[in-house]
């Protein structure tokens, strides 16, 4: 029975606690633009006929991102490599882990904070105590047998545990944000990673495919010396370029080996225990629509931009925290049980105790030390507020540079394509040339190291389409809040 009013009254007290002190957090404004680059953006890329990814990009202004949009490169090879990435990348992995933790000290902070903390004690002691006050010359030997259940309850009167709550919940936003980033920002890399890859393979291939020519020129040459049709000079130079073109396949093997071990690590995995695909830019598809979010929902679709308002709304709930920690606490106590000297009289009638107390607690001097932790909680949201400004800012300048990459990406592939395409018709001229004896060979060295050149330059810039286009959809968020769960 007195337990029972015991606990009534710690509920009585929580039921009149007031509202919260601090702040009540308010997501900052969108951005008042209504677009993302300074010009605004035509209806489609330029086109180059013929070329490998040299069709026109159409922007579709308004248009939704989907939510695996790696599929539009229409690449089964590398679609199942991002979902064993996805499944498998222990960033991923860190970060499922990381929401875990944050959700358990919400569950922590709930239980401690909007219900009574309970124990209960059994205990049991033989003691003897001191009869000099009673005019006794010696004491007496008893035992002591105790039982109680205790409760207090810490009145949330300014709302200081609900700030704390509430600065919890934002720390399980900030985690999941952080997550949806780990998504995108591990699917793009594995996009990227894939498109390089596919570009090296084609430059190794013209480089290999200069080699072989140069090094079959170079015995007819050698052969005609040694006859003496020609110089030891044009030997000589045909050495030297065949040698500075050899030079050139070491870095591009090097950086391909490279690729290939970023992809087994992005896909959680050691090198030596994967069979990666090749990946070759004739199997790609360039997107030929490119859904272009509006500017006013970048702020709620980029993860990052999440992520920091979710730090922010915790700094703005510490600033409540801050505030009720100057003010009263209110902690309310009851205990009840019983007490004897002999352990089958422990839960009779007449061994009951009980009790009920409250208790006022006001910092009345500390040198300043909480206000000093109120305004440190002031300066924290500040700089929570800049560096979410600064995210912000950010992310309208991938978005900007994407776009304007794209963009010039089209015009670079059209004017690397008609250069190749001259330098072919150049050298295929002074190849006639040379046979007729009109040119020198160093003439027709020149010629042919001028048209693989361009090859190469033609390689990089479509590799780069692919690439950028990659990024104008991590810029845009990935499009994770169509994913269905």
């Amino acid at each position: 029975m007195h337990f029972s009013k015991i606990a009534l009254l710690v509920f009585m007290g929580a039921s009149i606690a007031g509202c919260a002190v601090g702040p009540d957090f308010k997501a900052p404004d969108t951005p008042s633009t209504s677009r993302y680059t300074e010009k605004r953006l035509p209806a489609k890329t330029v086109s180059t006929t013929g070329a490998k990814a040299g069709n026109a990009q159409y922007f579709q202004a308004g248009r939704d991102v989907p939510a695996q949009w790696w599929t539009l490169f229409h690449s089964p090879a590398l679609n199942a490599l991002i979902r064993q990435g996805l499944k498998n990348s222990p960033t991923v992995e860190a970060s499922q882990a990381a929401i875990r933790q944050a959700q358990e000290n919400l569950n922590a902070a709930v239980a401690s904070g909007l219900f009574p903390n309970a124990s209960a004690a059994l205990s049991a002691s033989r003691e003897r105590a001191s009869e000099s006050g009673f005019g006794v010359d010696s004491g007496s030997v008893f035992n002591l047998y105790n039982a109680s259940v205790n409760v207090s309850y810490t009145l949330d009167l300014f709302g200081g545990a609900r700030r704390y709550r509430e600065g919890l919940r934002a720390q399980i936003d900030y985690s999941r944000f952080q997550l949806e980033a780990a998504y995108l920002t591990l699917s793009a890399n594995i996009v990227t990673t894939a498109v390089n890859e596919a570009s090296l393979r084609a430059q190794i291939r013209a480089t290999e495919e200069l080699i072989r020519s140069q090094e079959h020129q170079l015995s007819i040459v050698q052969k005609q010396f040694e006859l003496g049709g020609v110089s030891q000079t044009d030997v000589l130079a045909l050495r030297t370029q065949f040698a500075q073109t050899r030079a050139t396949l070491p870095p591009l093997q090097k950086s391909l080996g490279q690729y290939r071990h970023s992809l087994a690590a992005l896909i959680g995995t050691v090198p030596s225990e994967v069979r990666l695909p090749a990946f070759h830019l004739e199997d790609l598809k360039l997107p030929s629509e490119l859904p272009i979010s509006l500017p006013s929902r970048l702020v709620r679709q980029r993860p990052d931009v999440r992520a920091s308002e979710a730090l922010l709304h915790a700094a703005s709930a510490q600033i409540g925290v801050a505030v009720a920690n100057r003010l009263p606490q209110i902690t309310l106590n009851g205990s009840y049980g019983s007490s004897t000297t002999e352990s089958r009289d422990l839960f009779g009638p007449n061994s009951s105790i009980w009790s009920v107390g409250g208790a006022l607690a006001q910092t009345l001097f500390d040198a300043g030390a909480l206000h000093a932790k109120q305004r440190a909680a002031i300066a924290a949201y500040d700089e929570a507020a800049a560096e979410y400004k600064k995210t912000v800012l950010y992310a309208f300048q991938n978005v900007a540079d994407a776009l304007h990459a794209i963009q010039m990406d089209a015009q670079a592939l059209k004017t690397q394509a008609e250069a190749e395409k001259v330098a072919h018709a150049a050298f295929s001229l002074v190849q006639q040339q040379y046979s007729l004896g009109a040119v020198s060979y160093l003439d027709r060295l020149d010629a042919e190291r001028q048209y693989e050149e361009t090859r190469i330059a033609r390689i990089q810039a479509q590799a780069a389409r692919y690439a950028d286009t990659a990024a104008l959809f991590q810029a845009l968020g990935g499009g994770w809040w169509n994913r269905k769960s």
